[in-house]
C-alpha cells in the first residue's frame, strides 16, 4: 500500500514538473517571437473586429458570382492534378512497398534502399518540394504535379510497407508451399489482402492533396491557389472569398464521397 502511494505521488510530481516546464518554455518562446500574454490578450480583444472585416469583404458580389465558372474550371483542374499525382504515386509506392517489405524481401539491400527512399521523401515538406522544383521546372502545373507526387510517395511507401508486413504470414507460407511463384504470391495473396486498405489510403491522399494543391498553386503560379493569390494581392477580397468558399465546399463533398467509398470497400 505504501509503495503504491509512493508511485502515485511520484507520477503526480512528474506530471506537475512537466506542465511547469512546458509553461516555462511557452513563456520564453512566446516572448522571443513577441507573443507574450499581453500581446495575446490584445490579439483576442481585436478578434471581433477581424470577423467583422471578413464578413464585410468576403460577401459575394455580382462580380464574384460572375467569376464562378472560372473558379469552378480552375478548381476542377486543380482537383484532377491532385488525383493524378495521388494515383501515380500510390501505384509506384505499392510496388516499392512490396520490394521493401521484410516478408516479401528480395534482397536486404533493396529492402533497406526502399525504406531509405521513403524516409527521404517523407521528411521533406511539400512546400519545400514545391520551392526546390521551381528552380528546375519553373512555375507550371508539372511542377505542382511533381511536388504532390513526391510528397505522396514518401508517406505512401511507409504506410504500404507496414500494411504488407502485417499481411497474413500464413497465407504467404501456404502459397509458397503450393509452389506459387513470387508474382503469384503478390497478385493472388498480398494484393487481395491489402486492396481495401490501399484504396482507403489512396482516398485519404487525394483529400489531402486537394487541400495541399491550393498552397502549392500559390508557389507554382497555377491552379486554384494562383487564382486565390491573384485576387487577394489585387485587394479583390470578395473574389478571394468566393475561391475559399468553393475550396471548402469541394473538400467537404470529397470527404463525404470518400467515406461512402471506404464503407463500400472495407
Amino acid at each position: 500500500m505504501f509503495k503504491t502511494e509512493n508511485i502515485f505521488v511520484k507520477r503526480k510530481r512528474n506530471a506537475f514538473l512537466l506542465v511547469f516546464l512546458l509553461a516555462a518554455l511557452y513563456l520564453v518562446f512566446a516572448d522571443i517571437v513577441g507573443l507574450g500574454l499581453l500581446d495575446l490578450g490584445a490579439g483576442f480583444a481585436q478578434s471581433p473586429m477581424g470577423f467583422v472585416w471578413l464578413f464585410q469583404n468576403f460577401i459575394p458580389t455580382q462580380e464574384s458570382i460572375a467569376a464562378i465558372p472560372l473558379i469552378l474550371t480552375t478548381l476542377w483542374r486543380t482537383a484532377m492534378l491532385a488525383v493524378a499525382a495521388s494515383f501515380t504515386a500510390t501505384i509506384l509506392a505499392l510496388v516499392l512497398a512490396v520490394i521493401g517489405s521484410k516478408r516479401m524481401e528480395i534482397h536486404p539491400i533493396l529492402t533497406y534502399l526502399v525504406r531509405l527512399i521513403a524516409m527521404f521523401f517523407r521528411n521533406i515538406p511539400l512546400v519545400a518540394w514545391a520551392m526546390i522544383l521551381l528552380f528546375s521546372f519553373g512555375q507550371n502545373e508539372f511542377t505542382g504535379y511533381l511536388a504532390l507526387f513526391f510528397g505522396t510517395l514518401g508517406y505512401s511507401i511507409r504506410s504500404f510497407v507496414e500494411i504488407v508486413d502485417e499481411a497474413s504470414q500464413g497465407t504467404i507460407e501456404a502459397l509458397k508451399a503450393s509452389g506459387a511463384t513470387y508474382f503469384q504470391i503478390i497478385f493472388q495473396g498480398i494484393i487481395p489482402m491489402i486492396s481495401s486498405q490501399a484504396i482507403s489510403w489512396l482516398l485519404f491522399m487525394i483529400e489531402t492533396n486537394i487541400r495541399e494543391a491550393t498552397l502549392v498553386g500559390i508557389l507554382t503560379g497555377t491552379g486554384i491557389g494562383f487564382l486565390f493569390n491573384f485576387y487577394f494581392r489585387g485587394f479583390r477580397y470578395h473574389l478571394a472569398g468566393m475561391v475559399v468558399l468553393f475550396i471548402v465546399v469541394s473538400v467537404l463533398v470529397l470527404e463525404v464521397v470518400s467515406n461512402k467509398i471506404r464503407r463500400m470497400v472495407m
